[in-house]
């Protein structure tokens, strides 16, 4: 399926990556030092597979770093664990934590991989949630930057490549991820953009800080990209799209890249009384600026005018009085993919934010869930997933012939990783892990045919120059 793509135009620097998340593979050492995250009592709850051992890739880093050498990575996209790092209150490093992280950015650059880091992938330390609530508090930017300080200070020459915060929308909508268990609705609501201003100002903290311990690597913020259609061409649906993409997108991007909001989000969240509480500081620190933006995109959404009284039963970020959700009809629907497979959104929602931000985009995240065992030919058979990244990435060769800035490609996940609530029932990656939810195995690491097409894919557009 490599024949529809326009090998030939991508860049011999190229960055041909995979991604993952550390709570999602590492799994846990026996008296390693790792405090408890938000991520480990949410798996736990689940009732599936939980964090304790997740793809066991403490135990296994080795040999899946082998894997994407043999696959051609250029670089991988990965996370480190605050709690691994810096387990409690104290902010006092946790040495077995950094010894772990030095073990699997050396066996990356040995490798001749890239490592690409994520400072914050939904892992919030349970400790600070118990101690002041987590991002509710002021407290946990003073926590975020001396964990950033740590990281850029014994890392720096070795990691390059920074991102601050993942998917900052889902990071403080989750309950499970931020422990604002907050019962009334609108207090509910309140506390999500009162984390949001608090990550945003520990995101910018953290720009200014790599620029003076490390001034040759780059830095930037993970957005899980909104792309939304009107339902209909009604003005009234064209507006509803318009406000739903920037209160859920643009309003978070804002703020990274332009240390301020819109005047349209100033307003709503004014008139809402969502407005945050902020400091004096606050504005002389958000004058710093990202060097790119990471775009993590799976599917597209439609809005249409809001009708009918607010519901609370939504995700967080899809309740507002301001536009309704719903369906595209005109997408193929698949069993994890229910909001359909779109691969112009990609191009269309990159297009939106280079335009809006003039920086250059990463993609971090693009992917096919499936359920998956193995065949009777001790095999994973994932033509649908060739299918779903050949087709997103044809649309990113169009935005490169047409000369837009995209650097590169990071889709997920380089190997099967535990889902929050759904475990190892929903797979994305290019490599099997032999484990099902109660049932540990051994781990076995299978090669999916998606393995092999992408290794093939990213060998042609390399020898292409």
């Amino acid at each position: 399926m490599t024949e529809s793509i326009n090998t030939k135009i991508f860049p011999k620097d190229f960055l041909w990556g995979a991604s993952a998340s550390a709570f999602q593979i590492e799994g846990r050492y026996e008296n390693d030092g790792k405090g408890l995250a938000t991520t480990d009592l949410a798996t736990r709850k689940s009732g599936m597979a939980d964090t304790d051992t997740a793809a066991d890739f403490v135990n296994h880093y080795k040999e899946d770093i082998t894997l994407m050498k043999e696959m051609g990575l250029k670089i991988y996209r990965m996370g480190f664990s605050w709690s691994r790092i810096m387990p409690d209150e104290t902010m006092n490093p946790n040495p077995e934590g950094l010894a772990f992280y030095d073990k699997v950015i050396d066996a990356l650059l040995a490798a001749g991989i890239e490592p690409f880091v994520t400072l914050y992938h939904f892992e919030c330390p349970q400790a600070l949630v118990e101690a002041f609530g987590g991002w509710k508090s002021r407290k946990m930017i003073d926590h975020y930057t001396a964990y950033a300080k740590i990281c850029f200070t014994h890392f720096k020459g070795r990691v390059k490549k920074w991102a601050t915060v993942n998917e900052q929308l889902i990071a403080a909508s989750a309950p499970d991820l931020n422990g604002n268990f907050e019962k009334d609705p609108h207090l509910f609501q309140k506390n999500i953009w009162q984390m949001h201003w608090h990550i945003s100002v520990a995101e910018h903290k953290a720009f200014a800080l790599l620029k003076k311990i490390d001034p040759q690597a780059v830095i930037g913020p993970v957005c899980s990209i909104q792309v939304v259609y009107p339902l209909t061409c009604s003005p009234a649906d064209v507006e509803a799209a318009a406000h739903a993409e920037e209160l859920m997108e643009f309003s978070l991007l804002d703020l990274s890249a332009r240390g301020k909001w819109s005047p349209y989000v100033v307003h709503y969240l004014k008139s809402h009384d969502l407005y945050p509480t902020c400091d004096e500081s606050d504005a002389e620190v958000m004058a710093s600026r990202p060097d790119f933006i990471g775009v993590n995109y799976y599917f597209s959404i439609c809005a249409k005018e809001k009708t009918g009284p607010v519901n609370y039963n939504l995700p967080p970020f899809w309740v507002s009085d301001a536009y309704d959700i719903a369906g595209n009809p005109y997408l193929e629907k698949t069993e994890w993919m229910n909001m359909g497979i779109d691969p112009d959104g990609l191009k269309n929602g990159i297009e939106k934010i280079i335009l809006r931000y003039s920086l250059p985009v990463i993609v971090t995240e693009n992917g096919m869930a499936a359920s998956e065992k193995i065949g009777k030919d001790g095999k994973v058979h994932d033509d649908y997933r060739i299918s779903y990244l050949s087709q997103h990435i044809e649309k990113i060769a169009e935005l490169l012939e047409e000369g837009w800035p995209v650097k590169g490609y990071c889709p997920w996940s380089f190997i099967d990783v535990i889902s929050s609530h759904q475990g190892f029932a929903k797979r994305y990656g290019f490599v099997y892990i032999d484990r099902e939810e109660k049932d540990l195995k051994e781990g076995k690491r299978i090669r999916k045919d998606s393995f092999g097409w992408y290794r093939n894919l990213i060998k042609e557009c390399l020898e292409g120059k």
